[in-house]
């Protein structure tokens, strides 16, 4: 049986998640049918759209996503201390870019007038916005409700677009979020949909390496700081230039059909993660198979486990092998 969605997602732990959501119906509804010849992939343009707006709204960074043809993956860091800084005004505002709102938060921001047992009904909605903001079930929510609805107009159709539930993994330490989004990055390539990142389209890569010709990150993502310092700006904890060419030397070595082997002095960020080159390979290609749950190495893992009350914990063997 499935773990509770407030059991996987715990901000004490850590606030980046690596979250996937696949299609009831397969792969004609974001690729092509092959009984029709009809082509869907418009709608990969769909929900990377959705999910770059629902990013300015929701106080939840994209560190990295891909849509493919029948899933979509993204991993998501939670910036909690930000919806708290947020003021009442700034959160009913972002709230009703997704939704209608109620009269006494129109009436608000219009300047109306309030007396006390409207202002007491008033706070209440608002505390709740603002949980909603840094939750990662109402974004997911959020994001495939709105692709469902514009699916099934378009097939003139009514039910399920997406499974129930969407699948979510904790990322624990450094070592465990670059080899997912590497992971995640690197989905098309490996499906042979593209040769290169920078040729992956709907993906976080693409959009990273554009920006980068430019000497520029994208707004969009979360933004790398550099390696972890004593002053730690917000951000990935890692070099961009340094995670740009791990992706690349990652894809050749996909692009091969071969197992693979990347020397450590050409990837020195594996080396102070403490990754072995001969294991990357594996975690860049079958991270959802070799981990089940959180991911994160041994000491983490623990630490996880225990505060989450877990009798069991799920993948350690591959965490301690391939992670350490």
């Amino acid at each position: 049986m499935g773990l509770a969605r407030k059991r996987q997602i715990s901000l004490s732990d850590t606030r980046y998640y690596h979250c996937v959501s696949r299609c009831v119906r397969r792969a004609f509804l974001c690729g092509e049918d092959k009984f029709t010849g009809k082509s869907y992939e418009h709608r990969r343009g769909w929900v990377e759209e959705r999910l770059l707006f629902l990013a300015q709204v929701f106080c939840i960074d994209i560190c990295a996503f891909a849509v493919m043809s029948n899933h979509t993956h993204v991993v998501l860091y939670v910036d909690d201390k930000k919806a708290q800084r947020l003021s009442d005004r700034a959160v009913l505002i972002r709230w009703h870019k997704l939704f209608k709102g109620s009269i006494l938060g129109h009436k608000y921001l219009h300047n109306e007038r309030l007396d006390k047992g409207q202002r007491f009904f008033l706070d209440k909605e608002i505390k709740e916005y603002r949980h909603r903001l840094c939750s990662i079930s109402w974004f997911m929510r959020v994001l495939n409700e709105g692709i469902a609805r514009e699916a099934n107009k378009e097939d003139g159709c009514t039910g399920r677009f997406w499974e129930g539930r969407f699948k979510s993994q904790a990322l624990l330490d450094e070592a465990a979020l670059m080899a997912c989004m590497a992971y995640v990055d690197l989905n098309p390539i490996r499906a042979k949909m593209a040769k290169t990142p920078e040729e992956s389209a709907h993906t976080s890569i693409k959009i990273r390496c554009a920006q980068a010709t430019k000497g520029k990150q994208p707004k969009q993502l979360a933004r790398f700081a550099g390696s972890p310092r004593k002053h730690m700006p917000k951000g990935l904890p890692f070099e961009l230039k340094s995670y740009l060419e791990l992706v690349e030397l990652t894809g050749k070595c996909i692009r091969t059909d071969k197992r693979g082997y990347i020397d450590s002095n050409q990837a020195p960020i594996l080396e102070r993660l403490n990754i072995k080159a001969d294991n990357w390979l594996k975690l860049t290609t079958q991270f959802e198979k070799v981990f089940h749950g959180a991911v994160g190495k041994e000491h983490a893992m623990d630490l996880y486990c225990e505060r989450q009350q877990h009798k069991r914990r799920p993948s350690i063997s591959n965490c301690t092998m391939l992670l350490s």
